[in-house]
């Protein structure tokens, strides 16, 4: 069985590499490593199919270390030793490049295990990861490496890999390969700037548009086959984040046309929890008391969205998310709870004031005793003056009113009562 185009296809040089101009382009300094041949520990972080192991893999052919790969979905502390145990072979004269492919699944203590022979220099490091390193990185590996992160390519890099891919897919069947420049194109969008992806679909569109007499891939062809793709989504990564962060920001924005759209995205990928969870959690901070009628509103249409299941729960969804774009925001209530939050972290505050407490003795040192709690339903508009917050926060002002009608209002009424 022969490699996938995208292996046969590899870059074996630098130039070679589509896209990544800002870490490859001659001065960049990725590119001055690479022809230095003098190699610092390095991590990749991008997402998948944008050249990291390409990248790796050339080096490594340039640098005269031994080249060990592993991958850490897969590789255990037995692995890590046994690559220790070759420091200072024959083999290994000129020292040892590890590749290790998504170091976020190495757990601290294996991360540990190589960052000794890492400091000393026994090991030259080249780590890729497709999450963000500073989150799933040991730190102390962190300070011993240059992190470059890597892009999704454009469309314009991925439509040259096509074209080359279909060439060299022509001259292995002895027939050339027709497609045209808009087909190349939708090949290229989808991919959404996975070489890998596109390379795919590419063989893909070959192996159903084959003939004896020729390959002739036709624009109806390609998009039934991007019809069967699946959305480019990872639960666990970032683009999971990015995604639910776009959702809520819209909504926030009060742009219900980008809200739906990230919506329809959570859906389609089958992400349904996060759907429902982001959206109860948009209706309470940024909608909030300016509206406060939203919260039950938007907690009815996520449990039948729950209980009726998809795809009959894209309707109740598309209601609320609608109506949390559509509505005023407020984010008061968040606002004050974090100012109070950051001081009972700063250990600001005090003692609870005497008349507000459980407890109905004083001791002999009490300077005042009595509980002396005023209850606000024996007054006038059931309210009456009295001290709520600590002595030493007394005067502290959390709460501040949004601008919106339910709000002032209620600014208002509780101005005229309070004088």
């Amino acid at each position: 069985m022969s490699s996938p185009l995208a292996d046969r296809l590899r870059p074996k040089n630098i130039d070679e590499v589509a896209g990544q101009r800002h870490l490859l382009a001659e001065g960049k300094v990725l590119r001055k490593i690479i022809d230095s041949r003098n190699l610092p520990n390095l991590i990749f972080y991008g997402p998948s199919g944008v050249g990291k192991t390409t990248v790796a893999n050339i080096i490594a052919d340039n640098c005269g270390k031994k080249l060990y790969y592993l991958n850490a979905t897969t590789a255990s502390t037995a692995d890590i030793k046994e690559i220790i145990n070759g420091i200072g072979g024959i083999d290994a004269a000129g020292g040892i490049l590890l590749y290790l492919d998504e170091i976020q699944y190495f757990n601290k203590k294996q991360q540990q295990i190589l960052l000794s022979y890492i400091e000393n220099g026994d090991i030259t490091l080249i780590a890729s990861t497709t999450e963000n390193p500073f989150f799933y990185v040991y730190n102390a590996i962190l300070s011993r490496s240059t992190v470059f992160e890597f892009k999704a390519l454009s469309a314009e890099d991925i439509c040259a890999v096509i074209k080359r891919g279909a060439k060299i897919l022509g001259g292995e069947k002895g027939k050339p390969i027709e497609i045209s420049e808009t087909a190349v194109k939708k090949l290229a969008q989808a991919a959404a700037g996975d070489v890998r992806r596109s390379l795919n679909m590419l063989e893909l569109c070959v192996v159903t548009c084959e003939t004896e007499q020729e390959i002739s891939i036709s624009d109806a062809s390609v998009e039934e086959i991007l019809a069967h793709n699946a959305i480019r989504y990872d639960r666990d990564g970032d683009q999971h984040y990015d995604l639910l962060s776009a959702y809520q920001k819209s909504m926030r924005g009060s742009d219900p046309d980008a809200a739906v759209y990230y919506l329809g995205r959570l859906l389609a990928a089958g992400d349904l929890p996060s759907a429902c969870r982001r959206l109860l959690v948009c209706a309470n901070e940024d909608v909030g008391l300016a509206y406060p009628q939203i919260i039950p509103i938007v907690k009815a249409a996520v449990d039948t969205a729950l209980m009726v299941g998809m795809p009959e729960a894209r309707i109740p969804l598309a209601n609320a998310v609608i109506l949390v774009a559509l509505s005023p925001k407020s984010n008061s209530a968040y606002s004050a709870l974090g100012a109070a939050m950051q001081d009972i972290e700063a250990g600001v505050g005090g003692d609870i004031p005497r008349q507000l407490q459980n407890k109905h003795f004083d001791g002999e040192d009490a300077a005042v005793k009595g509980q002396h709690y005023k209850y606000p339903h024996d007054y006038p508009n059931h309210y009456v003056p009295q001290q709520y917050l600590p002595d030493p926060i007394k005067n502290k002002k959390y709460y501040i009113n949004g601008e919106n009608k339910t709000e002032k209002g209620f600014f208002d009424y509780w101005s005229k009562i309070k004088g």
